[in-house]
């Protein structure tokens, strides 16, 4: 017998050699018919996998993220067997799952597929699904396998063997098709109802820009035809909410290969809403204590070579800054953190000053691969609302603590209300990728969970997403299509201080080391503001749209009384814009309308009679006419109640 031990730590005992799926069918018969992958001692096996020790165990159904990687995995290895059969001289590659679908790489030799092509390989690969072929995994040894490959002349998959270890080299059988596998599928293709393939697009093999150059399908499956139609719902929205096309339409932002890629540029309209932001969360900052501070776009080499980045984030990092100065070299600030701890560095402080508190609204630069540019939300030149606060170990806790209701705060001003939160903590099986002591770190991730659980704040713990020198608490917050992406980040660090030697004098008048927290609750402006753009397809709430009223009077006879009423407004702090073109007003209207903006007033001889104006408020055909005090207080009374949401 052997010990099957589940999620809920409950304990079951089963004869040695029963299948996953048995195990799943002794607890319950619906569970059994749901069950399509599952996790065993940290492995993923198939629902046919005999269990021959004892283990954990972990069930996945479609309804699990699991379950979904396993689905659309084995949905790729229908793709390569379609491709197989309408293409026989391709060459296949890799076909991994990914956050949404699954993709294929294949060298189609002299031939092209283009998304015309799609429809057929689609249709193949329903054929190919409805006879319920089983994946199956088997065991090769490496000769057999490079034999395999070596005769269909496949080159690609052969270098991927070559780089394996004997006895770690398995397949997938389905039908008459197979493929080199690690494992991770559904019981059989038949659980497959429905698929889109997405895109087509060029990749490298191995993403390495000298090696050849291949074709790329992208698509998606679903056990239901109906999920794949409301996920085609989902992208033709999401295409709505596009941050590129809504800031080209609004004139946010813009981007010009001269200037370089992920390099944006912000038009008038769009540092009104990054300034908006800063003063908002300055205001926040002011009231909590922090202190604003500045420090350069570039740094020393030896700055980040003393706080580990250059070691770790090198290879992100732009070209070292060679001057004429022998000796002499700088890099383009990847990170605000090391600033700041030479900014803590340059006074002495005792433990009655601490904890100290320095912001920055800090522009940092990082190269990403032109290919992984994506908008506002991957670019290399960002700024980021960052903060941090040294402190004695004592004060840690509370510190962390206040932090966290600063960044609640932040999200509930702006409507971000679904949201979770995530521990992100060290890889045990890769303690190279950090600096600093077991101890200091143990100390570190512990003060987060303490913190979280005081907060009563729901979270969760992923390994191996920390900081290279500290834990963080990330929030993931969910947007109007219920994609996740990950915001603001409260990270504990113990690591920066001991390497920058950071100090202050105790009550018992000896030195000691401070603790580092680093916060950011926009994460960056660039990224947060794309996202907001999305979520609220550009309808940005009062307080923060680039214009708040559009100003039509009639006719040219009223522009007068138009500037006397945007006077007014401008004194009373209201982003008033004036239209005064040769156009109708009804055109106006339906530009403002375009250009979204929150409130039109429109200015006549009834209106200048009366001191009124007649408001039209956006997405509300109904114009209502009012005095202009009475406009104003209604303007002040919802931008206070926008910024007073409480947590």
């Amino acid at each position: 017998m052997i010990e099957i031990t589940f999620p809920d730590s409950s304990v079951r005992k089963y004869t040695e050699g029963t299948t996953v799926f048995e195990v799943a069918k002794s607890i319950s018969e619906g569970l059994a018919r749901n069950v399509i992958s599952a996790k065993y001692n940290d492995q993923k096996v198939e629902t046919t996998t005999e269990l021959s020790e004892s283990g954990k165990l972990v069930l996945y159904t479609w309804n699990d993220i699991d379950g979904k990687q396993a689905f659309w995995h084995s949905t790729a290895h229908v793709l390569a067997q379609a491709l197989e059969i309408l293409y026989p001289e391709v060459k296949l590659t890799i076909g991994p799952a990914i956050e949404e679908g699954f993709y294929y790489d294949a060298d189609f030799g002299d031939k092209s597929i283009t998304e015309e092509d799609l429809e057929e390989v689609e249709k193949k690969m329903l054929e190919l699904a409805r006879q319920s072929f089983e994946f199956k995994m088997r065991k090769s040894t490496k000769k057999d396998a490079l034999d395999y490959y070596k005769q269909k002349n496949n080159p690609y998959k052969v270098e991927l063997i070559e780089n394996l270890e004997e006895g770690t080299i398995t397949f997938c059988d389905h039908s008459d098709f197979t493929d080199l596998c690690r494992g991770g599928h559904i019981p059989n293709t038949s659980i497959i109802k429905s698929i889109k393939l997405l895109s087509i697009a060029g990749a490298y093999w191995r993403a390495n820009k000298d090696n050849k150059q291949l074709t790329r399908i992208y698509g998606i499956s679903f056990p239901k035809q109906k999920y794949l139609t409301e996920y085609l719902a989902r992208i033709e929205e999401a295409k709505k909410r596009d941050h590129r096309k809504i800031g080209k339409e609004l004139k946010i932002f813009a981007f010009s290969n001269k200037v370089g890629q992920g390099l944006p540029l912000w038009l008038p309209r769009g540092v009104v809403i990054r300034e908006e932001l800063e003063n908002f969360m300055r205001g926040l900052q002011k009231k909590a204590g922090y202190e604003q501070v500045i420090s350069p776009h570039i740094g020393s080499k030896e700055l980040y070579e003393t706080s580990g980045h250059y070691e770790k984030y090198g290879a992100d990092s732009f070209q070292p800054i060679e001057t004429p100065s022998e000796n002499e070299t700088f890099l383009l600030k990847p990170m605000n953190c090391p600033h700041h701890c030479e900014i803590y560095k340059a006074e002495k402080w005792s433990y009655k000053d601490l904890p100290k508190r320095y912001a920055e609204f800090g522009t940092v630069y990082r190269y990403e691969q032109s290919g992984e540019l994506h908008g506002l939300t991957r670019v290399r030149g960002f700024t980021q609302d960052d903060a941090h606060i040294f402190c004695t170990s004592e004060q840690l806790n509370d510190e962390f603590k206040k932090v966290i209701d600063l960044v609640l705060y932040v999200f509930t001003s702006l409507s971000f209300e679904n949201f979770k939160a995530q521990v992100s903590l060290r890889d045990p099986n890769t303690p190279e990728k950090y600096i600093g002591s077991e101890e200091n770190w143990q100390i570190a991730e512990q003060a987060i969970i303490n913190a979280v659980k005081e907060k009563n704040l729901p979270y969760e713990i992923e390994y191996g997403e920390a900081a290279f020198y500290g834990p963080k608490l990330d929030f993931m917050v969910r947007d109007a299509l219920n994609r996740e992406w990950q915001l603001g980040t409260i990270q504990v660090d113990y690591n920066l201080p001991e390497r920058f030697k950071l100090e202050y004098k105790g009550a018992d008048n000896e030195q000691h080391r401070p603790v580092m927290i680093h916060r950011a609750p926009f994460g960056s402006l660039e990224r947060f503001i794309a996202i907001l753009l999305e979520h609220t397809v550009g309808e940005l709430p009062l307080w923060l749209a680039p214009e708040q009223v559009l100003l039509i009077p009639v006719s040219e006879k009223y522009e007068k009384y138009a500037d006397k009423v945007g006077d007014l407004l401008k004194n009373n702090d209201i982003r008033t814009l004036f239209d005064k073109r040769s156009e109708t007003v009804g055109k106006k209207i339906r530009e403002a309308v375009l250009n979204k903006y929150p409130y039109v007033l429109i200015v006549g001889e009834k209106e200048e009679k009366s001191n009124t104006v007649s408001v039209r408020q956006y997405k509300n055909e109904e114009i209502k006419t009012c005095t202009i005090d009475d406009f104003v207080s209604k303007i002040k009374k919802q931008i206070t109640l926008e910024l007073s949401k409480k947590v």
